[in-house]
C-alpha cells in the first residue's frame, strides 16, 4: 500500500465523521487526485470478503464495517432500544426526506396522526433539523441532515430510492404525487 494511502486510512478510521476529498487532501498535505487513487487503493483492499469497506456517504469518505455484520457489531455497541428507530419515525424521515422542506402540519396530514412528538425525536438524535419558516410565516419546516445521510448510507440528498414503483393511493395521493413531481422525485403526470 502507498504511503497516501495509508495516511488516507488512518484519518478515516480515526474520523467519527465522512471526510471530503478536499478535507483529506488539506489533512495529508496531498493533491486531491493522489487522494482519490488512495481511496480506489482502499477500495479494493477493502473488498467483499474483508470485515470492513471505504464507502462514500453524506458527501464524503468513511471506513465502516459492511453492513452484513451490522449484528456483530450491534452486539459490541449494546445499543440501547430506544436508538432504533420505530415505524412512526422511519415514517416520518421518509416524508421529511422526500418533501423536504416540509413543516409538521404537512407531515401530520400525510401520516395521518400527530407528528409532532415524532419530529421533536427525530431532532433531538440529529436526523432532522430546522429549515426555516416560509415566507409569510408559517410552521417551522424541516429538513434531513448529514447523520440521516450517513446512518441510512445515502452519498447526499439526492442518492434516495426512486419512487416510481411505490403505491400512493388514499384522500391526497394525487396533491403528494404532484409535489414529489414538481420536486423531480416522480416523472411528470405522476406515472
Amino acid at each position: 500500500m502507498n504511503e497516501v494511502a495509508r495516511r488516507v486510512e488512518a484519518l478515516l478510521f480515526l474520523s467519527p465523521e465522512p471526510l471530503s476529498v478536499a478535507r483529506l487532501a488539506e489533512l495529508t498535505g496531498d493533491a486531491p487526485g493522489f487522494v482519490e487513487g488512495a481511496l480506489g487503493e482502499l477500495e479494493e483492499r477493502h473488498h467483499a470478503g474483508t470485515g470492513l469497506e471505504v464507502a462514500e456517504v453524506a458527501g464524503g469518505w468513511r471506513l465502516r464495517t459492511r453492513a452484513d455484520l451490522g449484528d456483530v457489531a450491534d452486539r459490541l455497541r449494546a445499543r440501547p432500544p430506544e436508538e432504533r428507530l420505530s415505524p412512526a419515525a422511519l415514517e416520518t424521515l421518509a416524508v421529511v426526506a422526500y418533501l423536504e422542506p416540509v413543516g409538521r402540519p404537512e407531515i401530520s396530514r400525510l401520516r395521518g396522526v400527530s407528528a409532532d412528538a415524532t419530529v421533536a425525536l427525530l431532532a433531538e438524535r440529529g436526523l432532522l433539523e430546522e429549515a426555516g419558516r416560509p415566507e409569510g410565516g408559517g410552521a417551522m419546516r424541516y429538513r434531513t441532515t448529514r447523520a440521516f445521510q450517513e446512518r441510512f448510507g445515502l452519498r447526499g440528498p439526492g442518492d434516495l430510492p426512486p419512487l416510481e414503483r411505490f403505491e400512493l393511493s388514499g384522500e391526497e395521493a394525487e396533491a403528494i404525487r404532484r409535489r414529489l413531481a414538481e420536486d423531480g422525485h416522480l416523472p411528470a403526470g405522476g406515472d
